[in-house]
Parts: C-alpha cells; structure tokens; sequence
C-alpha cells in the first residue's frame, strides 16, 4: 500500500480509530512484528487492528472497505505458506477474541474465539478428559482461528483427522459484511444453510452446475489440504459448508467464533520407538502399523535427530503411540505393535511408558521445524516444500524420488513428518540470497509439484497453499477445479479485499522473499557469531517465526525459561520472535529506518531480562541476550546512557571501591537519603539495596592463606576458584562455603591473583583492580569496557590454566559469561577458547574431579529454581546428580527469577521482574514444606526470594558446608568425604 498518500492513511486511521474500541496502530514498531509469519515471505502492512469482539471485526472491515484497503485476519503468526502476511489491515486475534466461550462435555463440544491458543482448549477439555484432536507442533501458540484456516493437523491425524473433521460450525464475517453461520446440511432451497440470499443462490448455482468435476477432481487421500475443499458441498458429502470453509486461508470470510468437536483421550498412553534401517524403510513400514489402530506414526531420520538419549538402534525411526484405558493396556498395545513390527524388519525397538520420557521425546519431533532450519555443517535450511502429502502406501516410492531430485538440483534437506497419513516435513538449503539460487528455488518447486503429483499427492499435506504453493495448483487440480476456485473465491470476496494474494490469482512464488532487504555485506559487530559466520544478518536470519517463544505453559512439565517478559506482558514486541522480527526489519530498513538508533527496538529490548533462555530452549538457537548486548553498544555509542548502564552496568568498579567503607554504605542505605541515591543511580525505588559484606571473600582467602596456610593443606588436584564480584562483594559466605567442600572433597582451590603475574611478586589484592567475567558491561552494552576486563582477565588466567587446570565459578551467570560471552567478544584471541573449556561449575567439578568423594546425607526435599544462564549455558545434570547423592530430592523448577542481575533493580522494571517471580518460582518455594531445602545458586535468584518471598534461598554450596560441619560436630565423616549421618 506504499502508493497511497498521506493524507489516505491518516483518513484510514482515523476513521478505524472511530469505528474499532480494541486497538489500532499504525505505528512502525506493530507493522514491523507482523510483517512476517513463518515462511520465506515478508509483506508491509498499514496497520494492526486487535478486535475486541465481533461488532469491531465487523466495523473494521466496513472502513476498509470503504478505503479500499484488503485485510488479513491473523492468529499466532506461525503460518509456513506465508498466508499469514499481507498489506492492508492485519487482524490479531490473539489479544481479545481469545475466549472459549463454552465447554459442553456431555456433547463433546466446545465455541471458541479465533484467538484461542490451542493447549488452553486441550487443558479446559482435559479437566472432562477430552481433547481437540488434531494438534501440530505449535499447540503451546498457535490459536483455533489458525488452524481452521490452514486446516491444520498434528501428529494424532491418523487417530483423529484434521481441524476439517473436528468443525461442527463456523462464524464469519465477508468482507461485505454479510454474516455466515457455516454448518453441514441445507436449507430449504437445496443450498447450504446459514449462509444470506447472495451467497445461498451462488453457491447452490456454482455447486449444481459443477457435480461432475467436484466428484472426479480431487485425489484420495488423509492428507489433502491444497485449494478449496468444494467437494465438502456435495450432496453425498452431507453439504458441509463449515468442513468446505475450513482451510481456505482467511481468504473467503474472518472467522468470528467456531463450534469444535471434542475427542476422549486415552486414560494411559506408551510409546513405542521403532528403528529402521534408513527412511526409506521407515517409511515402507509406516503404512503397515496403521491397522493396530495407533494414534501416531511419525518419522524421523539420524541426519535431524543426532544421537538424541533414548533411541534404539537406527538410523530412521518411527514413533508409534499406542492409547488405553490402563497403564498395561496400553503398554500391551505397544508390545503387540513392536513384535508385529519386529517381523517386518525393524533393527530395534523401545518402548516408553515413563510420561516424562515420552515429553522428552517428543520434543525432539516437536522442534524439529526449528531444529531442521540448521544442518549439521550450520548452513540455513529453509521451508518452501513444508509439507507435501502422498497416499501413505506411496510414501517409500516418493521419498526415494524426492531424494534423488534433491540430488538432482544439489540441495539437501532432512525430511520428518507424519509418515502414517503420507505427509513429509522438511527444510531445504535453498539459497534465497542470490539471483541464482532463487532461480534454483524456483525450478526445484516445480519440478517437485510434478512429482507429487505423479504420486497422487497433495502439494499441501498440512499447512496451506498461501503464496508457497498455490502458483503450482493447476498441476494439482488442472485449470478447469482452479478456474472454479477463482469463481468460488469471487462469489465470497468480489472486491478481492480478504488476503489477496493468497491460495487463488497467488503472487508468484519467488516474491516477497523476507530476505531481499537485508543487507548484501556482514555489517560491523563486536560479537564473534561463531555459529554465523560472523555475520549478524545470519544470526537475526535464525529466528523462522515458529514462535515456541510465545508458550505461556509452566509447571513440572516445562523446565524452559524462554520467554519470560513475554509470558509477563503476552506482547509479541516482548517475545524472542517480536524482538528478532524488529532487527530484521532494523537490518532491512524499510520499517525500521533509523538503524542502530531505532527508539523501536531500543523499547522492545528493555523488557529483554537477557536470561539466555533463548539460547537453548528457541530450536534454532536465537540468542537475544547477545544481540541485545550488540544492540545496546551501537545505539549508545558516543551518546549519554541511561543512569543504570553506569550505576549497574559498572557494578565491579563501584563495589571494590565501595569494599573498604562497606559499613558506612550499609547504614546509609538504610536512611530516607537512599531514595535519592537510588533515583540518581537508576534504580527502582521499590528495590532494598542489598547489603555489602564487611569482609569480601577474596580478603577472607588471603587472609586465612596468610595465617593458616590452609590452602597448602590439601594435597588433592589443584583447581582455580573464581572470586567473582557477587561471591565476592555480596555472599561471600558462599565462597566460603565451596572452599569447605571442596577441600573436603580432596581438591586444592587457589584463587587467582588480582594482578597479571609476575615471578616472585605476592599478591595484593587491595592495591589492583579485581578480576572480572564481564558480564554486567555486557548485559549494559558497554562491549569496550567489557573486552578490556575480559583481556585483562586472560591475561592473569591464561598461565594458570595451560595444564588443563578447571576453573570452578559459583555464579552461574559470571560461568555463563566466560563460557560464552568473552570467547564470542575475544573471538581473535585463542586464550579465550581455552579458558571458556576450563569453566566448570560446582557440582561439575565435584563430579568430575572428585568422582568417589560422597557428599553428606541430607534426605529432605528440595525447592527452588535453575539459575536461567546455567540451565541455557552450563547445564544442570550434574547439579541434579549431586543433589540426589546427597538425598536432596524434587525436582527445581525452570523459567526466570525475574531479577536478572541489574534488569529487576532497573527504574520501569519492577512489576515485569515481579511478575516473572510469580510465575514458577515464588509459587514452588510457597508450596513447599517447612523441611524443604530452598536452593538458588544464583545471587540475582537469592535476592528476589529475600526480597518478595517468604523464606530465602541458599547455595548449593552452602548447604553441603552446614552438613559437612554439622557431621563433624557429631563425629561423622570429614574432610576425606565419608558420608554423613542421614537427616530427615
């Protein structure tokens, strides 16, 4: 809509502003988030409208049309066809339409608003153990609005069909305005029912005059969601204008409210894991297992699935889900399958009936459309062929072919999918950069439409036509069914205004390619990107929009931290994808046109807490964290920052100067004057100032390595302990603690000096600057302050660690930092490498360093949470290792504490930090019994609890300390590591 004048698009907003009580934005930042869904195609729109009910969707449309202006009605963005882009007016459903508006378990029915994200109607429904059937990967984001216009599916297909076969009813709005009330059957004229006199007579004229082509014209086969499903109004099809409706992309009608059938869920389910040969095999077998009435048959091959925990021997694998009424009846089911499948050639097979094995499994399936974007060699994949469908018996046959033709015009791919209905997923390496390789994109396409085709295949099998296929219809369907699409499509929407472009007269499917405005050269960065080439345009390019960012779901099940100020505010600007989707379009310029200076990524990023949840929970590995840093560095370069960046940012500086009047600044804290101190410093006015500690850990070390020649006792294997700033200046009781148990445990931790080594010089830790990871310059920008620590504190570690020496740090964040951030900022410097690959965290080092060493016995239960930067970076294996040797048992829970180092003392942060508590962690620590441990090895967690909970939390370090000493005290155990005596 670039042609239209200023004065038409203030006119537009104004009279939507009038008309629309839900929100209507014109505003650069709101078209950048949805210029794009999930696919290879990017569209600008004009404005986003969020209705609040149908009366606004209604007035909506009247003003567009009035302006001439097309809409595009949206769910949750997760679209791979690119039906879910468009100029003109965009539709969110998913900020007020989002209701169920009834339940009815008797009738195994629900009404739902388009918004509705799909696991909250599975939850509602599960509480009268009924579910919605079809249920794609994206079930914690994508809405009911979405995949009723896609038609979409989901892995229990063969069980349970498609969203066509689960719609009772449908009601839209055209973009005329008529209203529809779509069901199965007719009214008294023979047409379908509830539809006005225009539509009533066209449709009833189009369908009579057209029996013969709507009966012979499509193919036959589960897996059939290409073009309009006109068949749906035959008379022998029970005239079902609601299963006709369904899947033709937001392009006839704007879906108001839908009538959906409910199915009963299997009391018990098992898992049976079956191993092929090779896919090929995999998927010669699928088609047999389908009269053992599974409720899922997907495939995988070794190229996605790597040598993920749990699979039998392999190289393809099928995974077959067996339901019933017990535990054993299901797990029976499953052991018939296996023998079954067993004569017909598997290599191996497991069976999994532990749910939370099954979760972890299944997650491998569920991100693999993130996951398959990068192979293994790191270069991009893309969709384009998502999801095309075959007869389930041809699948061997195709699958061989598709490979060959891969070959043919040298691309790769890893396909995966619903092998039981014939519908193959998969990510292709196609150069969508240069001229060239969009030729070749090109040609492939077409070349592969025909040989799906050749098969008695669906070019859709799952996610639509949009822009992606629906040039290639007419080798599907023939001219004559297109051109009846056409004319169906013109009956609906004769002013073309509902996503034009879309499933009938497509734009071409090389245009509007999201990738055409980015820049053609890396730009200068500060960062390393090792994963991208060092190029930041690649980076942003990881993120495809499958938005596993925007799950709202929490509890046991989740131990993911991503996203946490998206599950606070549910903004799309504050999700990874929004904020992804801000750079690309910064990078492109088009939205976005002030660059590194955009206020509009500037305000989408200070939500960002940079917990690196993104880092391992996003499937492609988006890692905002860092690009926030990057970000922050060019937008503040040469310009004033804010008070925090100088205040927080430079916290090392300030607490060692600070270290010598500890007890003045302590009392001064508590003074009404500390409100202005705050003020000037940036910090929240809500926020206690933690207190200093009057002694610092790294003045106890020396101290007592002074007096006592302690460290020296330990005849153990030397390892160096970070003294980081938090330990250090805050808890430096933790410090203390490891020290304990470390030596207890054989080890012989030294501290580094806090001056470049020089031979025979003692150190003096008060006369130099200490040490640092760098991690608050980082999380602040401040990328040229934060390179100078970090190459000051190679240079000290770097001797000390050349023998392979491990470096144990006890924050996780300051582990986090040195394991990640200083070799990506030091990337031409090899000491850096070499120093991340020493990190180790506690309980890793305990683990790996002291393998026989047994801790003492705690035997009580645990709470708490993961420190987010360990649970992305470091891992906490080895954490739950010790614990349960220890008898701490449970489980800690996932997401973010919400302080974030300086993000929660931040002025304009504090309800969003609170909120992120309240999500797991101050709930887990209230519920908890009185003889529950509360563990948070993370200062910034720790401080949250001291601050808004009710009891605090310690390290584990500090816990396995109090019993070491309290063993000692009854004469049981000591420093050679004998357990201790269990407590209850």
């Amino acid at each position: 809509m670039a042609d239209r004048t200023e004065t038409e698009k203030r006119n537009l907003a104004e009279e939507l502003a009038a008309a629309v009580r839900g929100e209507v934005s014109f505003a650069a930042a709101d078209r950048a988030l949805v210029t794009m869904d999930a696919s290879n195609y990017r569209r600008v729109p004009m404005a986003v409208v969020a209705p609040r009910d149908a009366e606004d969707v209604a007035a909506a449309l009247r003003v567009c049309r009035e302006h001439a202006v097309p809409v595009v009605p949206r769910g949750g963005g997760t679209s791979i066809a690119g039906q879910a882009t468009g100029v003109g007016v965009v539709l969110d459903f998913t900020r007020h339409l989002n209701r169920i508006v009834s339940l009815d378990p008797a009738a195994r029915t629900a009404v739902v608003q388009p918004g509705v994200i799909l696991d909250d109607l599975r939850a509602a429904a599960g509480a009268h153990g009924l579910t919605f059937g079809p249920d794609p990967s994206t079930h914690s984001r994508c809405t009911l609005g979405g995949m009723i216009g896609n038609n979409s599916c989901g892995s229990h297909s063969v069980a349970w069909g498609t969203t066509a076969d689960s719609v009772r009813e449908l009601e839209l709005l055209t973009y005329g305005g008529e209203q529809v009330r779509a069901g199965r059957g007719t009214d008294p004229t023979g047409a379908p029912s509830g539809l006005p006199p225009r539509l009533r007579d066209g449709v009833k004229a189009l369908v009579d005059a057209e029996l013969a082509l709507l009966r012979t014209g499509y193919p036959d086969l589960p897996r059939r969601i290409s073009g309009y499903a006109l068949d749906a109004l035959l008379p022998e099809a029970g005239t079902d204008l609601a299963r006709a409706l369904t899947g033709s992309e937001g392009t006839l009608g704007v879906l108001t409210e839908a009538t959906v059938r409910l199915v009963e869920t299997p009391a018990a389910r098992a898992l049976a894991v079956l191993g092929y040969p090779d896919e090929s095999a995999a998927a010669e077998a699928a088609h047999t297992l389908l009269p053992h009435r599974p409720m899922t048959v997907e495939g995988m091959a070794a190229d996605l699935v790597g040598s993920a925990a749990g699979l039998p021997k392999g190289g393809a694998w099928l995974f077959v889900e067996m339901g019933g009424a017990s535990p054993g009846e299901a797990a029976a089911r499953a052991e018939a399958l296996c023998r079954a499948a067993a004569a017909d050639g598997t290599t191996d097979h497991a069976l999994v009936t532990d749910p939370a094995g099954q979760r972890a499994l299944w997650r491998i399936r569920e991100d693999a459309s993130g996951t398959a974007t990068r192979l293994s060699d790191g270069s991009e994949a893309w969709p384009g062929w998502e999801d095309c469908a075959v007869p389930p018996a041809r699948l061997g046959p195709y699958l061989r072919d598709f490979r060959a033709l891969l070959t043919q015009h040298g691309l790769r791919g890893t396909p995966y999918g619903h092998f039981g209905d014939g519908c193959i997923h998969i990510r292709i390496d196609f150069d969508l950069l240069t001229a060239p390789g969009i030729r070749r994109f090109r040609e492939f396409s077409y070349d592969l439409g025909e040989l799906v085709v050749a098969h008695g295949g669906s070019l859709s099998g799952e996610h639509g036509d949009g822009q992606a296929r629906a040039e290639l219809l007419p080798k599907m369907y023939g001219p004559e069914l297109v051109g009846l699409f056409e004319r169906f499509k013109s009956l609906w929407d004769p002013a073309a205004g509902l996503n034009p472009g879309m499933l009938v007269r497509p734009a071409r499917l090389d245009e509007n390619l999201r990738f055409a405005l980015l820049p053609k050269r890396p730009v200068p960065v500060e960062f390393g990107y090792p994963h991208d080439n060092g190029d930041f345009s690649a980076a942003v390019r990881r993120c495809v929009g499958v938005a596993k960012c925007r799950n709202t779901t929490t509890g046991p099940a989740s131990a993911d931290v991503m996203c946490p100020s998206f599950r606070a505010t549910g903004e799309e600007q504050h999700s990874t994808r929004g904020r992804a989707r801000l750079l690309h379009e910064m990078l492109a310029g088009e939205v976005i046109t002030d660059g590194w200076q955009s206020p509009e990524v500037r305000d989408a990023l200070d939500l960002c807490l940079s917990c690196k949840g993104c880092r391992s929970d996003c499937p492609v590995g988006v890692d905002m964290a860092t690009y926030k840093a990057e970000f922050l560095h060019h937008h503040y370069e040469g310009r004033l920052r804010p008070a925090a960046h100088y205040s927080m940012g430079r916290l090392p500086q300030w607490l060692h100067a600070a270290a010598p009047l500890a007890p003045a600044l302590n009392a001064f804290a508590r003074t009404p004057l500390a409100a202005l101190g705050k003020r000037l410093g940036g910090i929240a006015p809500e926020r206690p100032i933690p207190t200093l500690a009057t002694e610092t850990f790294t003045h106890w070390w020396w101290h007592r390595h002074r007096t006592t020649g302690a460290p020296d006792s330990a005849s153990g294997r030397t390892v160096v302990l970070w003294p980081d700033t938090f330990t250090n200046h805050l808890s430096p009781q933790v410090g203390r603690s490891a020290v304990r148990v470390l030596e207890a445990a054989g080890l012989r931790p030294l501290l580094p000096p806090t001056a470049p080594l020089r031979t025979g010089a003692a150190p003096l830790p008060r006369r130099h600057r200490p040490l640092c990871c760098g991690l608050t310059y980082v999380s602040t920008g401040q990328l040229d302050q934060a390179r100078a620590v970090m190459r000051r504190t190679v240079d000290v570690l770097g001797p000390l660690l050349q023998d392979g020496r491990p470096l144990i740090v006890l924050e996780p964040s300051c582990a986090a930092a040195l394991r990640t951030d200083l070799p990506e900022l030091l990337s031409d410097d090899p000491r850096a490498a070499q120093l991340a690959t020493s990190v180790r965290t506690f309980a890793q080092a305990l683990e790996e360093l002291a393998p026989d060493w047994r801790p003492p016995r705690l035997d009580r239960p645990v709470a708490g949470q993961t420190h987010c930067h360990q649970h992305a970076v470091l891992g906490d294996a080895a954490d739950r290792r010790l614990r349960e040797r220890a008898g701490l048992t449970g489980s800690l829970t996932g997401g973010c504490c919400g302080l974030a180092g300086n993000f929660g003392f931040e002025r304009g942060h504090y309800e969003v930090s609170v909120s992120c508590a309240e999500d797991q962690l101050l709930p887990a620590v209230r519920e908890a019994t009185p003889d529950t441990e509360i563990l948070a090895d993370g200062f910034s967690c720790r401080t949250q609890l001291e601050q808004l909970g009710d009891r605090p939390g310690r390290h584990l370090a500090e816990v396995l300390a109090e019993a070491l000493e309290e063993d000692e005290s009854a004469g049981a155990g000591g420093p050679e590591g004998e357990p201790g005596v269990p407590r209850g």
